[in-house]
């Protein structure tokens, strides 16, 4: 099987060192893809140059090619089996358009929980949408979606064996949608220390928030990449989740994370069928659904009991099972599936 894994124009290089949830999930399709025996081509300028020693990279988009042109025939001539690609592309004209004249299946995943794709864009066999939750499932269902947990790998991220860690870690974007404000205060209620692992995206947000997020019990760590990302996970005895009570999750790069680190998770969600319900189990993690209608207090004292839960956790049963199932291999072999 020949597989293009297709970049798209943004600030994140692919692979990412760090954060970029679309980015590292579009590597790991394409390190999961090699794994189980397929050939692999990288499309787009923005893959890294240096992985030219290592991998087939062609610097080229299907929405910049024009129709007969010398590009296109080339395409064709490869003979692909499967494209993969961010969700925004099978609802774009001029990337549709090259797709069709390569006569090849197309899979994406929903990265975004508001994106509205063109009616045609999925018919759930040559062309397929992959989601993470029922929520996710149901938010579009219009286009035949497939339930899938995803798979993110960022470089040098590689998982040495689990340890049973120490303080608490919550990694992410820093902005009001995920929350990490009742994190941080949950950790206050416990006396625990907690690592805030990311970029700052809103810093109004910060500031609302400002006597928490200065609190002694608190380390701001910045956006981490490679081995340093991997043992900040790693060394941590809970990831605390969190996000806010109208974002909707479309599917966290973290849960696969933590869990292929070893570190189990005290999820916090709104509603039941999210993410963390389909990513976590009674092994694996502690979920607590709190109810909108409450104040934040009363929200991280529920988080504060699921923390509790998810430390009594075995670290290293945490991390046979995340390496199972969050592996690259397997997620690639579902995605590369038709369903007839």
């Amino acid at each position: 099987m020949l597989v293009g894994v297709c970049d798209f124009p943004g600030s994140y290089a692919f692979p990412p060192a760090g954060y970029g949830g679309i980015e590292r999930w579009l590597w790991a399709v394409a390190v999961g893809a090699r794994a189980a025996g397929a050939d692999v081509h990288l499309l787009g300028q923005g893959w890294l140059t240096d992985l030219e020693n290592d991998w087939v990279r062609k610097p080229v988009r299907l929405e910049d090619i024009t129709a007969g042109s010398l590009a296109e025939r080339e395409l064709r001539g490869a003979g692909y089996d499967l494209l993969v690609v961010g969700h925004e592309y099978p609802s774009l004209p001029a990337w549709a358009r090259t797709w069709n004249e390569l006569d090849c299946d197309v899979a994406t995943f929903q990265h975004s929980p508001v994106f509205q794709h063109i009616p045609a864009a999925f018919d759930g066999n040559r062309s397929r949408l992959y989601c993470y939750s029922p929520e996710m499932i149901e938010r579009y269902a219009d286009h035949q979606p497939i339930p899938e947990l995803a798979v993110h790998l960022g470089l040098n991220e590689e998982e040495p064996p689990a340890v049973a860690g120490k303080d608490l870690v919550w990694l992410g974007r820093i902005d009001a949608e995920k929350a990490p404000h009742l994190a941080v205060r949950a950790a206050q209620i416990l006396g625990r220390r907690i690592r805030i692992v990311g970029p700052v995206f809103d810093h109004d947000y910060v500031q609302s928030h400002v006597r928490l997020f200065s609190a002694d019990h608190v380390e701001w760590v910045g956006e981490l990449g490679g081995p340093d990302k991997t043992s900040a996970l790693r060394d941590a005895s809970v990831f605390v989740y969190t996000y806010a009570r109208t974002y909707v999750e479309a599917g966290a790069a973290v849960f696969g994370e933590s869990l292929r680190a070893g570190t189990p998770m005290a999820a916090l969600t709104w509603d039941t069928g999210t993410c963390a319900e389909a990513a976590l189990c009674d092994q694996t993690g502690a979920i607590s659904v709190a109810n909108p209608e409450e104040d934040d207090e009363v929200t991280a004292h529920l988080l504060a009991r699921a923390i509790e839960q998810a430390e009594d956790l075995d670290h290293g049963q945490v991390q046979e099972i995340g390496l199972r199932r969050f592996d690259p291999a397997r997620h690639f072999s579902a995605m590369a599936s038709r369903s007839c």
